[in-house]
């Protein structure tokens, strides 16, 4: 997979750091309380950061960006994959936040969409099965693959499509956290209600930009 040099997630180097918000915490309520986007922030993304850095500690591995880390998934440490999932999978998961009044994508990214899914409702459809559907926790993804095309995944735990051990991969361009840390203090267990107001809080511009570096 080719390197795209806009999108900063992508070069995630040593050491690790918590991203700051582009946003306060309240700022996509009602769908995602202030509470909940404090806590996920600063605690969860916050130890992933932390247990990253400890993981590598002075590995040989240290030197090498997260993306190559993830190409070769088999081989790193649970550690290293787990926690360095976290931290990318978050980094992604924040930038495309924010309340969107009922807009959706626009440009090529839309045709692309209907083009491969039939329609945006059909996608909608197949993202949120993803996300319902995947056992326990883990991510439900857009991504764009090697030859260009959209596809739908989901992956375990903080496993991405861009790790060598995903069944299929690809540049993630959406993603949707279906851990319950996401979205219990508001949903409880109603997963299905927490996947449905993500679609109320979808920066569809920020998914476009992703979209577009990787169709050059």
């Amino acid at each position: 997979m080719k390197k795209i040099e806009i999108l900063p997630e992508y070069h995630l180097d040593f050491p690790y750091t918590l991203p700051a918000l582009d946003y306060d915490y309240a700022s996509l309520e009602p769908f995602i309380d202030a509470r909940t986007m404090e806590i996920h922030h600063t605690k969860h993304h916050q130890a992933y950061v932390d247990n990253l850095n400890k993981a590598l500690g002075d590995d040989a591995l240290i030197s090498e960006p997260l993306l190559h880390l993830f190409s070769k998934s088999e081989e790193i440490s649970l550690a290293v994959r787990n926690n360095g999932g976290g931290h990318y999978n978050h980094s992604l998961f924040w930038k495309i936040l924010k309340i969107n009044n009922g807009a959706k994508p626009e440009g090529e990214l839309i045709k692309h969409i209907n083009q491969t899914f039939g329609s945006f409702d059909e996608f909608k459809e197949g993202f949120s099965k993803a996300a319902a559907t995947r056992f326990g926790s883990g991510w439900a993804w857009l991504s764009v693959d090697e030859n260009k095309n959209l596809f739908i995944s989901s992956t375990p735990n903080q496993d991405n499509p861009l790790m060598s051990v995903a069944e299929k991969q690809g540049y993630p361009i959406l993603g949707l956290d279906v851990w319950e840390h996401a979205y219990y203090l508001n949903y409880q267990n109603r997963r299905p209600d927490y996947i449905k107001a993500f679609w109320d809080i979808i920066n569809w511009g920020e998914v476009e930009k992703r979209y577009n570096a990787l169709m050059k």
